[in-house]
């Protein structure tokens, strides 16, 4: 769907929902009016996007609504409908929130009459518990890549352009190097039928060393193989109690994997009086983002805990609104 299909989309929903809104609360005004706030605010953030003319589109990334998920709030089924809600184009889906449906083609295709019903883009999905793909045992390893199999065709499935994957289990650096790169260029091999991309995100051990994962992707050089630069993924030494001890450079790092890039996840955890985040400057990853050339979806990942999961996904938006304005297309 294109951006200004989205946007008269948006508007007119929210037209819709607050006449209906108005009729059923004719009796109270207050109600009234605040049926007719609460229905135009989905459609304003899509306003507000096809204003700034951005150079790229916003995804939302199922991960940020983890609790909701986890604990049977929501429904992976009804994440198109929040995404959407929110002035999100596209949906980043999680393994986790539907491991059991890989090959359920029913339960896929309801998947995909959602994402249509709410005029949603599926854009990938995250892979995770299906093995270690730069594992020192060969065998878990090429486990590994077979379990990753199931979810290359769903993706296929529901029209997403990738999967993302982990170069999790290496113990040695150059050993989980060569494992890795052997991995992802027999499962790129597999995607390239399915025309689906193959991604790493920086999400932990070696792969939060950005020149180490540069350097595979280098190794694999393959078409449908690519990184997926995580603003906030870069502690490379653990110390007590899961508290980084070290953190590579985070800028260098997102700098050294956009030549691979095909997505984004615009990490959030906290948001100052101004709503900026705390200890990103989004202005200037952006920016890199951008002279990169990358023209694709750039997803929320909304992962703090001081504010509830729709607030700390709506202020990331707001964020990557406010910044796309100003480095306009």
């Amino acid at each position: 769907m294109k951006r200004r299909q989205f946007v008269n989309r948006a508007a007119t929903s929210s037209l819709a929902l607050a006449f209906l809104g108005t009729l059923a609360c004719k009796q109270d005004p207050k109600k009234a009016a605040a049926a007719v706030e609460a229905a135009n605010s989905a459609g304003s953030a899509a306003m507000d996007a096809e204003e700034a003319a951005m150079f790229f589109k916003i995804s939302l990334a199922q991960w940020s609504f983890h609790r909701a998920l986890g604990s049977g709030k929501m429904d992976n089924l009804d994440f198109a409908a929040k995404a959407r809600s929110l002035g999100c184009e596209g949906l980043e889906y999680v393994n986790q929130f539907f491991k059991d449906k890989a090959k359920d083609k029913a339960y896929l295709t309801t998947m995909n009459e959602r994402a249509a019903d709410e005029g949603v883009q599926n854009v990938l999905i995250m892979i995770d518990g299906e093995g270690s793909l730069a594992d020192a045992d060969t065998k878990k390893r090429l486990q590994a890549i077979e379990n990753h199999y199931k979810w290359v065709e769903a993706a296929n499935f529901l029209g997403c352009h990738a999967i993302r994957v982990n170069l999790g289990g290496g113990k040695e650096m150059e050993a989980a190097a060569n494992a890795g790169a052997d991995s992802l260029t027999k499962l790129s091999e597999f995607a390239k039928e399915a025309d689906i991309e193959i991604l790493v995100e920086n999400h932990g051990g070696f792969s939060s060393n950005a020149a180490w994962l540069a350097g595979v992707m280098k190794t694999v050089n393959l078409e449908n193989c690519g990184t997926l630069p995580d603003f906030g993924n870069f502690c490379i030494e653990y110390g007590e109690n899961y508290t980084c001890a070290k953190e590579y450079d985070r800028y260098k790092g997102v700098q050294e994997m956009l030549p691979y890039a095909k997505a984004i996840s615009a990490k959030t955890h906290n948001f100052d009086a101004q709503g900026n985040e705390t200890k990103i400057d989004y202005l200037r990853m952006m920016k890199m983002v951008k002279e990169s050339g990358y023209r694709g979806f750039v997803g929320i990942e909304y992962e703090g805990g001081e504010l509830s999961e729709q607030e700390g996904v709506e202020k990331t938006r707001d964020l990557l609104l406010k910044v796309g304005k100003e480095l306009g297309v």
